[in-house]
């Protein structure tokens, strides 16, 4: 089983977040083209802890410690705010708000998977964020030669490939600022590679892992 460790976003910071892409990227979020491709709003994540694939058997030990581990965790806010690309490959939006509970959360997710014995790479201790759409290596050479033979855009000098989109896209996102939206569960999701739409994952909830309510001081 593939499996990851995520909270996902509230549906209205999506649908805030769907406006704000609309006005960036125009008709491209309903035909982003060859070689692009959206992340589907329901699939949209902060990442914790992306395990891989574990086995089936140790799933239900993580589960069950990670609960116990969240029983104090209290509930929190976030937003989404800014945005960037990975090496104009992947678009995605950063958040404000609650980070530090955030980090504390994918802790928490850590050592509950090293007691299970399963693997954990620890993507919200680094940069939090929500990735938005994917390219694939060849996405930016496509765009440079159809375009060319079209006449609309000039071919770059040296032969070097123009960047992605996506890369310009995030330019024009940094100074997004979503709602915020609460936090008060965990999911541990299993991810089926090419079972989901247009060839992508197919995201499954493990376990929905709630937080304390949030204490007012």
């Amino acid at each position: 089983m593939r499996l990851f460790t995520a909270v996902y976003p509230s549906a209205e910071a999506s649908a805030h977040l769907d406006l704000a892409l609309g006005g960036v990227v125009g008709s491209a979020l309903d035909d982003p083209g060859r070689g692009l491709r959206w992340v589907p709003a329901e699939q949209r994540h902060v990442t914790l802890l992306f395990h891989g694939d574990v086995p089936d058997g140790a799933v239900p030990g993580y589960v069950d410690g990670l609960a116990a581990a969240l029983r104090d965790a209290d509930a929190f806010d976030l937003a989404l705010a800014g945005s960037g690309s990975f090496g104009g490959r992947t678009l995605w939006v950063g958040l404000s708000g609650a980070v530090d509970p955030l980090r504390g959360l994918a802790g928490l997710a850590e050592e509950s998977a090293a007691d299970a014995g399963l693997p954990a790479a620890d993507r919200a201790a680094g940069r939090p964020h929500l990735t938005v759409a994917r390219a694939t290596l060849r996405a930016a050479s496509e765009r440079r030669r159809v375009d060319g033979a079209r006449g609309g855009t000039r071919r770059p000098r040296g032969g070097q490939e123009e960047p992605s989109p996506l890369a310009s896209w995030a330019r024009a996102l940094a100074v997004y600022r979503g709602p915020a939206w609460h936090v008060d569960a965990v999911h541990v999701v299993s991810s089926e590679l090419g079972a989901g739409r247009s060839g992508g994952p197919k995201h499954e909830d493990v376990a929905v892992l709630p937080l304390a309510p949030a204490t007012s001081s």
